[in-house]
Order: structure tokens, then C-alpha cells, then sequence
């Protein structure tokens, strides 16, 4: 793969660890502008400056992406700083999990608020600044239990439905202004949600989050004449996630 993203504006959410972060280092080694989003100020500064270290270009922005008036301010210093954004990688998003019976509506609420409706907000704002440029890729990653479902993770995988939906629908809306989108569906891969998800998954049988960086670097290569709706990935195991 040869992506070339030279001075293309990028925003990725959950960029201070994990995927997030291995898709944002991706992007400024292409040569990116990296806008690299999440609420932990220390985490995020670490990935512009490590970025900044390899010779690319950076920003860090704490947002937290369960809170409207950060997205809309996210953003719109993108639209002051640069006039454009062509890539938007929704990776934010949290886990929790239990016995339907059992979950609370609090926890229900936290779910929503970060992985589903943080997305929508992220993607609707992206539009604003994408159709008037004819262009751009907004990439949602989220799971395999986007069509998958497993036990005692009910809240989380309606989530993940959720963005699947929103990505397919959205994917037939922009389509007419040049604007792609696809999502990610990683099944087991080494990070703090999914060791929260599964702590029964030895950690050198995952994937590592630069295998999603990976696949979001061959979308990003694609010519405009092509275009992908969603990639599952799966660990390598004799057994299946």
C-alpha cells in the first residue's frame, strides 16, 4: 500500500491510545495533518508529538466525545485552521458489560452517549465541512459484534449496531457528493476494552491495533472510483472470537 496524504487534514477520535492511536501515527507517516482527538490531554500530546518526532505535522485537541459543544468546537477550529478536512476516523468508544437483567440505565446512557451518539454528532459535523469541498472518507470503526452478538454484552453491541446502521445509511446520502464511508468491524485485537471484554483472550492470540491501522491505510488508497462499505477483521485462531 502507498497512501499519500500530503497536506489532507485528518481528525481521529480516541486517538490517545489503542487503535486510535496506531491509525494516527499511520496518517502523519503518510503525511497527514493529524488532529488527534480524545480526552486524556497527556495521551493525545504524546501522539502529535511522537508524530512531530517522525517529521510529521500534528495536533493535539481534548475532546471529549460524549459532550456536543466539544465535537462542534473540535471541528470548527479544523474549518478555521485548515478550510477542509478530507478524513474523519471515528474510533472513540468505551465498553461495558454484564447480564442484560442486571444493567443499568446510567450505564445504558454512557454507552449511547459515547459510541453511538458521539459518532453520529462526529459524522454530522464532518458532512458540514465535506459536501461544500466535493470530497472526503469518514471511517467508523466498530466491531464485530456489529453483526455479532455475545453474552453479557448487550448495551455495547446495540451500540455497534447502531454505527452500523448510521454508516450504511449515511454511505447512500453522500455518496452523490463525492464523500465516501466505510466502516471497521476488528474482532479480538490488543487494547484495554476488548482485555475488558474478553480477560479470558491470552493477549498474544489478538491482533495488534496496527492491523487496523492497516486496513484503514488500503481504504485510504483506494482510487475514487472505488468503494468499500465495511471490513471485518479477524484474529488468526483455530477458534473463531
Amino acid at each position: 500500500m502507498d497512501v499519500k496524504l500530503k497536506d489532507k487534514v485528518a481528525v481521529v477520535t480516541g486517538a490517545g491510545r489503542g487503535i486510535g492511536r496506531a491509525v494516527a501515527l499511520m496518517l502523519g507517516g503518510a503525511g497527514a495533518h493529524v488532529v488527534a482527538a480524545a480526552r486524556t490531554e497527556s495521551e493525545v500530546e504524546s501522539v502529535a508529538a511522537e508524530i512531530a518526532s517522525r517529521g510529521g505535522s500534528a495536533r493535539a485537541a481534548v475532546v471529549d466525545i460524549s459532550n456536543e459543544d466539544d465535537i462542534k468546537r473540535l471541528f470548527e477550529c479544523v474549518q478555521k485552521e485548515h478550510h477542509r478536512l478530507d478524513v474523519l476516523i471515528n474510533n472513540a468508544g468505551i465498553g461495558s458489560y454484564g447480564k442484560l437483567a442486571d444493567f443499568e440505565t446510567t450505564e445504558l446512557d454512557r454507552l449511547y452517549a459515547v459510541n453511538l451518539r458521539g459518532t453520529f454528532l462526529c459524522c454530522r459535523e464532518a458532512m458540514r465541512l465535506m459536501i461544500p469541498q466535493a470530497s472526503g472518507y469518514i471511517i467508523n470503526v466498530s466491531s464485530v459484534v456489529g453483526f455479532k452478538g455475545y453474552p453479557e454484552q448487550s448495551g455495547y453491541t446495540a451500540m455497534k449496531h447502531g454505527i452500523m446502521g448510521l454508516t450504511k445509511s449515511l454511505a447512500a446520502e453522500a455518496q452523490e457528493h463525492g464523500i465516501r464511508i466505510s466502516s471497521i468491524l476488528p474482532g479480538g485485537v490488543d487494547t484495554d476494552l476488548v482485555r475488558q471484554a474478553r480477560p479470558d483472550l491470552a493477549r498474544d492470540a489478538l491482533m495488534q491495533p496496527e492491523d487496523i491501522a492497516q486496513a484503514v491505510e488500503y481504504l485510504l488508497a483506494l482510487s475514487p472510483r472505488a468503494a468499500v462499505d465495511q471490513i471485518y477483521i479477524r484474529r488468526q485462531s483455530s477458534k473463531p472470537f
